[in-house]
């Protein structure tokens, strides 16, 4: 008994896809993947770190327009699977934001 080919189950089979590209395959791949993402969380923290308090907001902006540049050109790409080098800047874009939201966090606090 099969089941019902429900747009649910195409979700489903869809993002098991997606996060199964991350997990399974080469180790250049997951390897190029997560000093990737740890290359953007340094980069993103280093750069939030600034002693100038007029440098900061610039920065944070200057950080948002490249990050939002990022998604615009990455939903352009439809490729099935992804580039190497389309999968480092992703997870570059990954470890800037968490840096980002970590030092909001830090501030918050």
């Amino acid at each position: 008994m099969s089941l019902q080919k429900t747009r649910f189950d195409k979700f489903q089979k869809y993002t098991g896809g997606y996060f199964s590209q991350s997990f399974f395959g080469s180790w250049r791949k997951r390897s190029l993947g997560l000093i990737s993402l740890l290359v953007g969380f340094l980069v993103a923290s280093e750069l939030g770190i600034g002693k100038e308090i007029l440098g900061r907001p610039l920065i944070s902006l200057v950080m948002v327009v490249s990050v939002e540049v990022l998604v615009r050109l990455r939903t352009r790409v439809r490729t099935q699977p992804w580039p190497m080098s389309w999968l480092a800047l992703d997870n570059f874009r990954i470890g800037a934001v968490y840096a980002v939201v970590l030092e909001a966090f830090k501030l918050g606090s």
